[in-house]
């Protein structure tokens, strides 16, 4: 068996603990055996009945920088379990483990009647294609973009030379999004059935870093995705799905029957190829705006939900270190520090901090010609010299009349602004703090610099965002200066604009994951509105495959 972060023998897949303690909390440098003693006090056993213990999650109190806590949740295995839960029944904190390991609901038949088809090889995508594969279904999975590898010599291209390739990109190919992300895996979605758990160990299994299964941020970074996804591929083709790349769908067969009732019949490829297929699973991601118009040409039902656009903000990370962690900013097991903020403005708009990269880059993400889109991503280490976060502002569809589509059009609609402001070369608008809430442009840096690349332009941001937008953001940021201090400064920089925080589309599906309207197609992922971020993305998409394979052998 492997070892705990201090000591503690890690169990083994299958080995599960009997006890559970909960909110066990010692002091940022506490000493290595603090942990056992603080386990032995606990349930009030001698040393000679502690067995093992392993730490199941490992996070912080930082709330009062000066005496910042670890918080563990543990396993633990000891002699007479029984009657140590019997005589610490009243505690909360005390209790049984509970077995986090992953059920399958079905397996395959010996015979199937067709494939199922996954579009998409996003977390969504990937998740529902590999459980399907483990399930037997040997699943044909489509992704209109390059292989991993093939797709960053791409997304580079944008970067460093202003070459965007619509079809590989940020955006699209192998790994979805999230591939050029701050790789976060953490998520407010309930998971009774423990397929959070699922998704972190088949990570593990494929590179990432052992941490990721107990520390309660867990984050792996851009360079260890790539690898992680191509060795992900390389078992669901051992367990007989068919990846194809470069495979862009351009058209769905739906049968219509004499009552009516619509169901999936197969897919349609930019090549003319037909695929047969009565499980279709849509996992295209929230930029898939060429599908988005097919689905609805196609009769699918899509209703438009709401987003947020804004910007992205950088500040020195030291600075975010230091006023959240006090005196043990740069301690090894804190990292670099994130922050999450909300403020409440008058005009009954919301603004908040999104996708914030502790010590990351704001990266180009559009994925359209003549269009700048903005994100951010960091690496494993979070070491680069700015923190990083999208600051935006709550929008509905009453603010973009029109339809089910109207969205994108108002998502377009910015972005192209956006690339006229920032000079017509995919450099992005930006500007200073204090020149924002002072209402003129920006014409010099000061001493945050901007890590965007191809580069910013500084302008007027005032220009490429609603009114509504800019007033919302321009009241919010003095009040996140009262929370973090400096965060209003006046050489912060903003480049934008942040358009891509979730699809601006729901294609609706009921309690059994198929689209309302039409039988056999699973809408699925941020692109169909039911997930948001990357482990949130891949839980649905092993919901999806479940339900799918419930349905196929019932």
């Amino acid at each position: 068996m492997g070892k705990s972060p201090y000591g503690g023998a890690r169990f083994t897949c299958g080995i599960y603990a009997l006890i559970r303690l909960t909110e066990i909390k010692l002091p940022l440098d506490h000493a290595e055996g603090a942990l056992k003693s603080a386990i032995l006090k606990k349930l009030g056993i001698p040393a000679s009945d502690l067995v093992a213990y392993a730490v199941f999650r490992r996070g912080f109190d930082a709330r009062k920088p000066a005496s910042i806590h670890l918080i563990y949740t543990l396993d633990v295995t000891v002699k007479n379990e029984a009657a140590v839960l019997e005589r610490l029944a009243g505690d909360p904190h005390v209790g049984t483990s509970p077995d986090t390991s992953y059920k399958f609901v079905a397996r395959a038949p010996e015979t199937l009647k067709s494939r199922p088809v996954v579009i998409g090889t996003g977390p969504c995508g990937l998740f529902a294609g590999f459980i399907l594969a483990e399930m037997g279904f040997r699943p044909i999975i489509l992704d209109r973009g390059k292989i991993v590898r093939e797709r960053t010599k791409d997304t580079f291209g944008l970067w460093r030379q202003r070459v965007l390739n619509p079809e590989s990109n940020v955006q699209f190919g192998e790994g979805g999004a999230g591939t050029f992300s701050d790789g976060k895996l953490y998520s407010q979605i309930k998971d009774p059935a423990y397929r959070g758990r699922k998704v972190l160990t088949e990570f593990v299994k494929a590179g990432a870093p052992e941490e990721i299964l107990y520390v309660s941020k867990p984050h792996i970074g851009t360079f260890r995705l790539v690898s992680m996804v191509e060795s992900m591929r390389a078992t669901m083709e051992k367990l007989g799905a068919e990846i194809r790349f470069e495979c862009k769908v351009e058209d769905l067969d739906i049968a219509t029957a004499a009552d009516g009732t619509r169901s999936v019949r197969g897919v349609v490829l930019a090549s003319g190829e037909h695929i047969a297929a009565d499980h279709v699973v849509l996992a295209v991601g929230h930029s898939a705006r060429d599908t988005f118009q097919m689905v609805y040409d196609r009769g699918v039902y899509v209703e438009a939900k709401p987003f947020s656009i804004g910007v992205r903000i950088e500040h020195p990370q030291a600075m975010i270190d230091k006023v959240r962690f006090g005196k043990y900013a740069g301690h090894p097991l804190l990292g670099a520090a994130d922050y999450k903020l909300v403020h409440h403005c008058a005009n009954g708009r919301d603004v908040y901090s999104f996708c914030m990269c502790p010590g990351g880059q704001v990266v180009a993400a559009t994925s359209e010609p003549g269009r700048v889109v903005t994100n951010g991503m960091s690496q494993y280490s979070r070491a680069e010299r700015n923190a990083n976060s999208g600051i935006v502002v709550g929008v509905t569809p009453a603010d973009y009349p029109g339809g089910p589509l109207a969205g994108i059009a108002f998502q377009r609609q910015w972005e192209s602004l956006a690339f006229t402001a920032g000079g017509g070369t995919y450099e992005a608008p930006g500007q200073r703090v204090g020149d924002f809430l002072a209402g003129r442009p920006s014409t010099a840096l000061g001493s945050v610099l901007p890590s965007y690349k191809p580069g910013v332009h500084l302008t007027d941001l005032s220009a490429c965002l609603p009114d509504y937008a800019v007033a919302a953001i321009r009241e919010a940021l003095p009040a996140f200066e009262r929370q973090i201090k400096g965060y209003a400064m006046d050489d912060a920089i903003m480049t934008g604009v942040e358009t891509r925080t979730s699809a601006p589309i729901r294609i609706k599906r009921g309690e059994d994951f198929q689209s309302i309207n039409t039988k056999g197609l699973y809408p699925a992922g941020e692109g169909a509105g039911y997930a948001g971020g990357i482990l949130s993305a891949a839980v649905d998409g092993i919901r999806v495959a479940e339900a799918l394979a419930l349905s196929v052998i019932s």
